[in-house]
């Protein structure tokens, strides 16, 4: 875990490092502040406490039953072949029946939603729908403690809200369904698109990938018009998948547009020259900066622009003239032509390549992985093989979050397994140590499954700390069946049952302190825990 590449790798250094400390210095104790402390507490012939005379019964009635199971099972040697197999089964279908997720959602009392707008949509236009939206969430969230909504954060047409919540304990409803019952309120007010966005519990870090919906996934083709003409078909599929609540796509051909060409021929025949026209239409529209004055030891631009109310319509151009080179007026409409056509505001690319970034929030019930899979399945189905994909944001950050994971547990086995068979001098006793981790995984998954939890990089940190755990038991049964065999001159069978039987209970002890241990966990126990439940 301590050499985890990425954002995943800098989570959980420190969670590494304590837990191979606190195991160091365990050993350590182990083998030199126990024995002595044994010696000097125990004394010879000490009467037992009460405690020790009431319980031993119970501990001797279980050793002793569960020596008998295991001569019974020992007997019948094929059932550990059936239940490794089982094992590994069941690995292998929860594996994919799992939902599979970066990490839970926490309560972070902290709701964000973004509005879009049409392409074109005035300033005016967006206040006056974010002020619906923002009376909406007063009205109807009394949850909320702060409500801050802004008018055109990056673009004219786009408007954000960000709601702060009063503490769980102080609210009826979760984070989860206050969004839920906005997404589907806020479908009351169509004039704008409005999504409601919860904050990931974890990000690597990216622009935006804490803030932004969850799916994120990227089309991208060197042919710019093949973009335009799948991505209507790719949306459409999209927005009628039931794992999505909501679909948009950063890349819109809607945006509307008047396009003015000069007639050269007619420009030619009045004596209007094309840079006239140009430097014209310049001064009229584009509010280019020409010069700076001073006031009072203040600087000014001068910008040069017409009014407003003289530049709205397609029909003012007539109120502009330009001078021809005998010295006359020309109207401008007479030498240019002015055409409607509607175009994207920006051209996206992404690894170089010209691109469109579909954006999706996952309907109640749904993970980012059921959503990364849902995507695939869509681009399988309406992309050609001139398309490429690639993931953005919190889906890059689950992508490569569980790639380091699966890394990082081969090479925990791989470590264990050669540390073994240094310290046995042997390759077979390792193997027979390791052959507990498909059990303990079995475990797992089956617990994730029974408490309806997800697969994330809590669960996947755990079942990396488990394998250590397991291991380490088999050990001790492994170790001590070698020193019987060795210095008793047992054979195996009898050698195995009394190792067995002998480390019950110190098996037993570590099993059940870490249990206890993770049990605060378990319940969700404190701020930010849910995230950590499936650990």
């Amino acid at each position: 875990i301590v050499f985890l590449p990425g954002f995943t790798g800098r989570l959980f250094r420190e969670f590494a490092v304590v837990v191979a400390g606190a195991v160091l210095i365990s050993a350590f104790v182990s083998l030199s502040l126990t024995p002595m402390l044994n010696v000097k507490l125990i004394r010879k012939n000490q009467k037992k406490s009460k405690f020790y005379e009431q319980t031993e019964p119970f501990f001797q009635n279980m050793t002793s039953s569960y020596t008998s199971s295991l001569l019974n099972f020992m007997k019948h040697k094929w059932i550990s072949g059936v239940v490794l197999v089982a094992s590994l089964i069941i690995v292998g279908i929860l594996y994919k029946i799992l939902p599979s997720e970066l990490a839970p959602l926490d309560d972070r009392s902290m709701l964000r939603y973004t509005v879009t707008g049409s392409e074109g949509a005035s300033y005016e236009f967006m206040a006056r729908y974010m002020n619906k939206v923002s009376q909406f969430v007063s009205d109807s969230i009394p949850e909320k403690k702060i409500n801050l909504s802004i008018v055109s954060p990056g673009s004219i047409n786009s408007g954000y809200g960000r709601i702060s919540l009063v503490d769980p304990d102080q609210r009826v409803r979760s984070q989860q369904e206050i969004a839920d019952y906005m997404t589907k309120n806020l479908a009351r007010f169509p004039d704008a698109r409005a999504f409601v966005i919860q904050e990931q519990t974890i990000s690597g870090g990216g622009s935006g990938s804490r803030t932004s919906l969850p799916v994120q996934y990227v089309i991208q083709n060197q042919d710019f018009e093949k973009i335009r003409k799948v991505l209507p078909n790719f949306m459409a599929e999209a927005n009628k998948s039931p794992v999505f609540q909501v679909v948009d796509v950063n890349l819109k051909f809607t945006k509307p547009q008047l396009s003015i060409t000069t007639d050269r021929d007619r420009a030619r025949d009045l004596g209007v020259s094309v840079a006239d026209i140009a430097q014209t239409l310049q001064l009229y529209y584009s509010a280019g900066r020409l010069d700076y004055f001073l006031i009072s030891g203040k600087q000014y631009q001068v910008i040069a622009q017409v009014d407003r109310a003289n530049r709205d319509q397609p029909l003012d151009l007539k109120s502009i003239y330009v001078r021809s080179s005998n010295g006359n007026l020309v109207q401008l409409d007479n030498v240019v032509k002015v055409t409607e056509n509607s175009t994207p505001p920006s051209i996206y690319h992404y690894n170089r390549f010209k691109s469109a970034t579909v954006q999706a929030g996952l309907a109640p019930g749904y993970t980012i992985g059921q959503g990364i899979a849902e995507m695939q399945r869509i681009a399988d189905k309406r992309l050609d093989e001139s398309f490429s994909s690639d993931l953005a944001g919190p889906s890059r950050d689950f992508s490569e979050g569980s790639s380091n994971i699966l890394y990082a547990f081969a090479f925990a086995l791989l470590l264990i397994y050669m540390v073994l068979a240094a310290q046995f001098e042997s390759f077979i006793d390792p193997f027979v140590v390791m052959l507990t981790v498909p059990l303990a995984i079995a475990g797992a998954f089956l617990s994730l499954w029974l408490f309806n939890q997800t697969v994330n990089i809590f669960s996947e940190i755990g079942m990396i700390t488990l394998v250590g755990l397991v291991t380490k038991n088999g050990i001790l049964i492994v170790e001590f069946a070698n020193q019987r065999m060795e210095h008793a001159k047992l054979n195996k069978f009898d050698a195995v049952v009394e190792a067995a039987t002998a480390r019950l209970r110190p098996i037993l002890m570590t099993s059940l302190a870490v249990v206890l241990g993770a049990v605060p966990i378990a319940f969700a126990l404190g701020a930010g825990a849910k995230s950590r439940v499936s650990l």
